[in-house]
């Protein structure tokens, strides 16, 4: 009997931290640019808290490396911006616009709109510029 109690407690323990990381609320949301070719998605919840932009006409100049999809955009979560490389996209066409001159926050990103394009940082000041003719992260 002595044996089978903590085997019981590991898995009440595990049972009730599964409960707990499915009750945190996810979120998801969208934002595009008013070029309509840039459009970012933040999400939070399961696991790190990532925000990803992508851009319709793809990352110019291409990134350095190997991508067996297509580079699409730029992703950061807490820690340096990085090109994407998938097959799938955040880009959300009904998706609010941030107009040019505007801020959008959200748990520590920071994003600015502008004619010229997207600039986004996070809370320990790492980020990215994306724009149709050029990108880079910082």
């Amino acid at each position: 009997m002595l044996r089978i109690a903590p085997l019981l407690c590991v898995a009440l323990a595990t049972a009730a931290f599964a409960a707990t990381a499915q009750s945190r609320p996810q979120a998801f949301v969208t934002f595009q640019m008013p070029s309509k070719n840039i459009g970012c998605g933040y999400l939070s919840g399961q696991g790190p808290v990532v925000l990803r932009c992508d851009i319709r006409s793809g990352l110019k100049p291409e990134p350095k490396g190997r991508c067996e999809l297509d580079w699409t955009g730029i992703s950061m979560g807490g820690g340096a911006a990085r090109p994407t490389c998938a097959g799938d996209t955040v880009f959300t066409p009904g998706a609010p616009v941030l107009a040019y001159g505007r801020v959008w926050k959200r748990s520590g990103f920071t994003c600015l709109s502008s004619r010229i394009g997207l600039s986004c940082a996070n809370r320990v000041g790492h980020g990215f510029f994306l724009a149709k003719e050029r990108w880079q992260v910082g």
